[in-house]
């Protein structure tokens, strides 16, 4: 479990950035998973699972429904998921997923963050050997269904980790991580089943964290931050270690 739990924790001590942030990047989503596969969500299964996330965010009605919208109108930009790799300093490796309708102004922008900040950006492809990509899905229990059972049952489904948790409300929640190219059977089982899906994403979990002072960590969060903080960037993941919680005092 301990990959998962040091992800989990860097999630919590994450800052993803206020509500319109997080609005404008699980927008952005919808509009590419309705363009991709239509705006039914009862045939889309990607997009009900977006649609999910955003009710989980409390994102409102009609600002989904825009996000729908948009992948009909002409004069929407056409978004494209792009990847970006490389390493901030300190060595620490950092992999950027953004969604941009003009991939030239994106790679630029990401590629003087990185320089700006000591680090330099790599070619596609060269750093995912330092990361795992996941589907993680977050459920609502069953009280008449065991964690241990409904991890054995989920095995088939290409779920390789299930662990008890807590949402931001202390409600509890069971956590499933499986392969990036599971998310559909391990959607279609949940659905199948009843169980309710709280939100689902994909993550990149490191391999390994890499330790670093707390110097060179305000160092490294500084890039990171300038990366999030780009309109087009939908996720930044990195493997630097984050501090204990009685560190950060």
């Amino acid at each position: 479990m301990g990959r998962a739990f040091e992800y989990r924790k860097a999630r919590k001590l994450k800052r993803w950035g206020n509500m319109s942030r997080t609005f404008t990047r699980i927008g952005k989503e919808i509009t590419i998973a309705a363009k991709a596969g239509g705006p039914d969500p009862d045939s889309n299964p990607r997009l009900r699972a977006l649609m999910q996330n955003a009710k989980a965010a409390n994102m409102p009605k009609d600002t989904v429904e825009r996000a729908i919208k948009k992948a009909t109108d002409k004069d929407a930009g056409d978004y494209k998921e792009i990847t970006y790799e490389g390493y901030g300093p300190h060595g620490i490796a950092i992999f950027v997923e953004a969604a941009t309708d003009n991939n030239t102004r994106t790679v630029a922008n990401v590629r003087s963050y990185f320089t700006k900040f000591g680090g330099s950006l790599g070619t596609q492809g060269s750093l995912s050997f330092l990361f795992d990509h996941k589907s993680v899905f977050k459920i609502k229990p069953k009280a008449d269904v065991s964690l241990e059972d409904l991890e054995l049952e989920l095995i088939d489904y290409g779920v390789d980790e299930l662990v008890d948790d807590v949402d931001d409300d202390d409600n509890e929640i069971i956590v499933l991580y499986g392969g990036f190219e599971d998310y559909s059977s391990i959607q279609n089982y949940l659905e199948s089943n009843g169980f309710e899906i709280v939100s689902s994403e994909f993550v990149r979990i490191p391999n390994d964290l890499k330790e670093v002072s707390a110097e060179q960590r305000d160092a490294i969060n500084r890039l990171l931050e300038k990366i999030e903080e780009d309109e087009d960037v939908q996720n930044v993941f990195h493997n630097m270690k984050e501090p204990d919680e009685d560190e950060e005092e």
